[in-house]
C-alpha cells in the first residue's frame, strides 16, 4: 500500500494544493501548511521552470501570471510538476 492515494493527496501533504474556502461572500484562496522543505523545493523547481525557454511549463507560467499574479502562478506550477 502506498502513503498517498492520490496525486492529490500528495499535493495536499506537501502544501501546494489550491484552497478554495468562502465564508460570508468572500473568498480566501490559501495554501495549506504542508512540508516546508518539500514546499520550497517545489517553488524553486517551478521557478527554474518557468524561466527555459519554449516549454510547456514556461507556457503555462506565463499564461497564469498574466491572469493570476507571479506568485500563484508559481504555487500552481508547483502544483503541476509534483502531480
Amino acid at each position: 500500500m502506498t502513503p498517498f492515494p492520490t496525486a492529490a493527496h500528495l499535493a495536499s501533504w506537501a502544501g501546494v494544493c489550491p484552497g478554495n474556502h468562502e465564508s460570508t461572500g468572500k473568498k480566501a484562496v490559501r495554501t495549506p501548511k504542508g512540508n516546508p522543505h518539500i514546499k520550497s523545493s517545489l517553488c524553486e523547481t517551478a521557478w527554474a521552470a518557468s524561466r527555459t525557454r519554449n516549454t510547456y511549463l514556461s507556457a503555462k507560467y506565463w499564461k497564469l501570471s498574466s491572469r493570476r499574479g507571479k506568485k500563484k502562478a508559481l504555487v500552481a506550477l508547483a502544483h503541476k510538476l509534483l502531480t
